[in-house]
């Protein structure tokens, strides 16, 4: 066959119009005849247009699916829309379109997009969770959550703008202000709000890491620890002066309770709300809306005094109540003792207002400093705290505890940093969630049997007031399905991480309509073999589906504990350094760059520059690199897939490499998923090929053109499958057997093995292969190189380890 130019436009076109039209290409046999492989990355937002950050990470799933069916599997490689949320609905304020004709129009161009890059979805399994055959599913498992009592109502501080009258997600609010009005300042009000019991699982959730940790980042594992932040310590009770009052507080450090000088309270706690009266009232409102607008972390530590004592249960003192903006209402009881002498948050807030330190443990085999210019915060012995003093701190804190219970006036207590999760949210564009109130029944859960209740296309969008929904009369006023008195709909929505807490158990079973799925069709899949996605969801998206699937185990849909057996979280694709972002103006526009180079090659760059796990700097010139690279490999192949050949002189070389190259990208898709070096790998066997080639003979030159399509054909499909049907072949190039490698031809002649002195390389020798330690050794001791730094000397030591020499000399 001649040499054929690579067209890239001409040949993926094609193969895009004959993939498109095969509607079982990507199918899932999903009938026991193979070993199940369940590949997902993190359905996509439909914001409207795909960025480079999408191209990454479908890259690289779409990679290690193609990979998996050539070994065998029987690959599931679902496709989604992640499709409720606020840039639907800012988009219906600001420009006058429905959030769902925004919503599908978006999804619609987006299919496009991932169509043409050649990803491998079977679209049969499609979800979009804004239409209610997938809501309904968020509906009824709501109901079961409050039937267990794990769904429920409380009130509740949210962002609040006066000038729009409405309430603001935090991503509304900018600077401490709304985002559509630049200088008016965000407020805290009190509403009513569903939440989900998340920390009735808060102890299962910690436990199970276990069975994942030999598949998950170990960072990510980190921060799901922290935010759920398990402490154990003890609550204790002091009393208000004069009312009796008891504040209880929360500490991991009973034993220092001696030194404790103030209580803080949370600006939200009760107490603090009846203790604040006149102008302190108003500082502790202006303190919730600092809060809001920056953060209690952005904070610098502030509080008043508010003119109450307390009475410490230990030891009878009377010590001052403050309101301190550290303090978090969400965290164990929205109360502190300060105990500056041995805590350094309270250390450098009692410095700053003058509230008195007392020392009251001092280091084992050490003294007390009575004066301390920083905090002691380790353990030690007990001083200064009547019958405790001289106890270690860890019995000062079992034996304080016991007393405390024992008297009633605390207890030995674990607590969370983790909070309950919020789902309410006042907007539109969400499930409605499945409540009425009624006067007489309270709230009341609508009957599966009216599940959907459907979102209401027919709303008028203004950004101000209440939801939409509290304005429409036909949504909002119905009937008690208890007592049948008027009724009125709940009309918040629930927030869009229900919608992506479950929706790839979904896939298994996309069609049910009966329940959200089977479980015998779903528990073949689960845990998921390999999920995809981005760092920034380890906290909210990745906890929240923990969660999930551990109370659809409870309500008997699924018998795993865990979703995800294994998690790869892609690093960041940036520009100049900088994060890709709209409002930074520096996007690059796939389509541009597929009109331009090909999918193939846009789909090569993403996988070469950089291993997978770490950010990657988006660069044209590389992307020119792979674009050169694919056009050179595509002209071998065709040039030599049934060339007459020469001597075979050099097929053995050749040969070598191959398989050499063989099991390099094998053991990359088995380890490491280092793409960046497989791809490297092909780039060096397709040099020795060129250098090989006036010398091979035709056999070798076939078998070299197959396999270097074969492994090609997982990163990129287009180029690999022109070039199977061009070698003779039919069939889809995926669908074949992954290439194996021979050891026996990868191995090398000779071995090179580098010689150091004194850990300094010197020089380098060459051995046959096989050649035994001892021989290594005596050849490299006697080489010129290395004896110009060992003559005179006396040699210690020789350091073998299988990969190099180290000669130890002195």
């Amino acid at each position: 066959m001649p040499e054929t130019p690579y067209r890239h436009e001409e040949i993926e076109l094609k193969w895009c119009e004959r993939w498109n039209a095969d509607p079982d290409l990507y199918k899932a046999a999903d009938d026991g005849s193979r070993p199940r492989y369940y590949v997902l990355e993190m359905f996509p937002y439909p914001s409207g247009r795909l960025h480079m950050g999408h191209v990454r990470n479908y890259s690289i799933g779409d990679t290690l699916a193609r990979h998996q069916w050539m070994r065998g599997y029987d690959v599931m490689h679902p496709i989604g829309w992640d499709a409720f949320g606020l840039p639907a609905e800012n988009a219906a304020i600001k420009h006058g379109r429905h959030p769902a004709e925004w919503t599908h129009s978006n999804v619609a161009y987006m299919k496009k997009q991932l169509q043409r890059l050649g990803f491998a979805y079977d679209w049969d399994r499609e979800v979009n969770t804004c239409l209610p055959e997938y809501y309904r599913w968020n509906q009824w498992m709501f109901l079961r959550m409050f039937e267990r009592g794990l769904a429920y109502r409380k009130s509740s501080l949210v962002n609040w703008c006066p000038e729009c009258q409405t309430v603001l997600a935090n991503e509304q609010v900018v600077d401490g202000c709304c985002w559509r009005h630049e200088t008016t300042k965000v407020e805290m009000r009190e509403l009513d709000q569903w939440f989900l019991r998340i920390t009735a699982y808060a102890d299962e959730l910690l436990e199970d890491m276990k069975q994942i940790e030999a598949g998950w980042p170990p960072q990510v594992l980190t921060m799901q620890r922290n935010w759920i932040g398990r402490s154990e310590g003890a609550e204790v009770d002091f009393r208000l002066k004069g009312s009796g009052q008891p504040v209880r507080i929360f500490t991991t450090r009973i034993d220092t309770i001696y030194g404790a000088t103030c209580v803080i309270l949370s600006p939200e706690h009760p107490a603090a709300r009846e203790l604040c009266t006149g102008g302190l009232a108003a500082r502790r409102k202006e303190m919730i809306d600092e809060q809001a607008r920056k953060g209690p972390e952005d904070l610098e530590k502030e509080g008043f005094f508010t003119g109450h004592f307390a009475i410490n249960p230990f030891n009878g003192a009377e010590i001052p109540v403050w309101v301190g903006n550290f303090v978090l209402w969400g965290y164990g009881t929205g109360a502190i003792m300060a105990v500056p002498a041995h805590d350094e948050r309270d250390f450098e807030f009692c410095r700053k207002y003058g509230i008195p330190i007392v020392p009251v443990i001092r280091p084992a085999g050490g003294v007390l400093d009575a004066d301390p210019q920083q905090a002691f915060t380790e353990d030690g012995v007990m001083e200064n705290s009547g019958e405790w003093s001289g106890l270690s701190s860890a019995e000062g804190r079992k034996r304080m505890a016991e007393k405390a219970e024992r008297e009633g006036f605390g207890c030995a207590a674990v607590t969370y940093r983790l909070k309950d999760w919020g789902i309410s949210r006042q907007r539109y564009w969400g499930t409605p969630i499945p409540i009425i109130h009624c006067k007489a029944c309270g709230a009341v859960p609508v009957p599966d049997g009216q599940l959907p209740v459907v979102l209401p296309e027919n709303v008028e969008f203004t950004g101000r007031g209440r939801s939409p929904l509290a304005n429409l009369k036909s949504f909002l006023e119905t009937a008690c399905p208890k007592c049948g008195a008027p009724a009125e709909r709940e009309t918040d929505t629930m927030d869009t991480f229900v919608d992506s807490s479950w929706y790839f158990f979904r896939y298994a079973d996309p069609r049910n309509g009966r329940l959200p799925f089977d479980p015998e069709k779903v528990k073949p899949w689960f845990p998921v073999d390999q999920y995809i996605g981005g760092v920034t969801h380890a906290i909210l998206h990745l906890l929240y589906s923990r969660f999930w699937c551990k109370v659809l185990r409870d309500i008997g849909l699924v018998s795993i504990d865990e979703p995800f057996r294994s998690l790869f979280t892609q690093g960041m694709v940036q520009l100049h350094g900088q994060t890709m972002s709209k409002s930074k103006g520096n996007i690059v526009d796939p389509d541009e760059m597929v009109a331009k180079y090909g999918a193939d090659t846009c789909r090569l760059f993403t996988l070469f520059a950089a291993p997978p796990e770490k950010n990657m700097d988006w660069n044209e010139s590389g992307v020119e690199g792979q674009y050169r690279f694919l056009s050179r490999l595509f002209r071998w192949v065709t040039r030599n897939s049934d060339a007459a050949g020469g001597s075979g002189e050099s097929d053995a070389r050749a040969l070598r490499k191959l398989h050499q190259t063989v099991r390099k990208i094998t053991q990359d898709f088995d380890n490491r998923w280092h793409f960046n070096t497989s791809i490297a790998a092909l780039m060096e066997l397709m040099n020795e090929l060129h250098a090989c080639e006036p010398g091979m003979s035709a056999r070798a030159l076939r078998e070299c053109a197959e396999k270097v399509t074969l492994l090609l054909a997982p990163f990129a499909p287009f180029a690999a499958q022109e070039l199977w049907r061009m070698l003779g072949h039919d069939g889809p190039v995926f669908r074949q057997a992954w290439p194996a490698f021979d050891e026996n031809l990868a191995r090398e002649e000779e071995l090179e093995v580098p010689v150091q002195v004194n850990g300094k390389l010197r020089s380098r020798i060459s051995v046959p292969h096989g050649t035994a330690r001892e021989e290594q050794q005596r050849l490299a001791l006697a080489d010129e190189r290395v004896r110009a730094h060992t003559d005179g000397k006396t040699v210690v030591k020789v350091i073998h380890t299988g990969r190099l020499i180290n000669i130890v000399v002195k």
